[in-house]
């Protein structure tokens, strides 16, 4: 009876294997949303871009940003609330902002803010001075897709201003 009973077991076997496998598969495909919500580059920022309140007071009068491009700030390092920390820092300063973001691709390893043409590098140094602390200014790499016609802003780690 020990030979009749082999047969019945393999069924069994290819049957737990099978739901192995899918378990698998579901936990890989639950690890990668979690790894890569929020990341989507083009989402929201064209809707949510916010125009600046028109103040009086003399502070925001002179601020040059109120006439300048959107601008975007992406949270590329481990601090949470980054990003929105210093989106409202930047708004608050009078600046067109866009959604703020996440990436995790990896790549930055210091506060950048980035511009597309030479017109625009004036832009991206009152940012950088907007932020204060150390934040260096460069040309965008053709590599870096995000906030297209915007400024913008990749936050490692947090500045004296925000």
């Amino acid at each position: 009876m020990n030979a009749d009973r082999e047969p019945n077991r393999l069924p069994l076997r290819a049957g737990a294997m099978l739901l192995f496998a899918v378990a698998i598969v579901f936990i890989g495909l639950g690890w990668h949303s979690a790894a890569t919500a929020g990341n989507d580059p083009q989402a929201g920022e064209a809707a949510s871009t916010v125009s600046p309140t028109p103040s009086t007071s003399a502070a925001s009068s002179s601020t040059p940003a109120s006439t300048g491009k959107r601008v975007c700030v992406i949270n590329a390092g481990q601090v949470v609330g980054l990003a929105a920390d210093v989106t409202d820092l930047l708004k608050a300063k009078g600046y067109q902002m866009a959604q703020p973001g996440n990436y995790t691709a990896g790549g930055f390893s210091e506060n950048t803010v980035f511009y597309d043409a030479e017109a625009d590098r004036g832009q991206a140094q009152e940012v950088a001075e907007a932020l204060g602390g150390e934040v260096s200014v460069e040309e965008r790499p053709s590599s870096f897709t995000r906030c297209k016609g915007g400024i913008p802003v990749i936050m490692v780690t947090a500045v004296s201003g925000s």
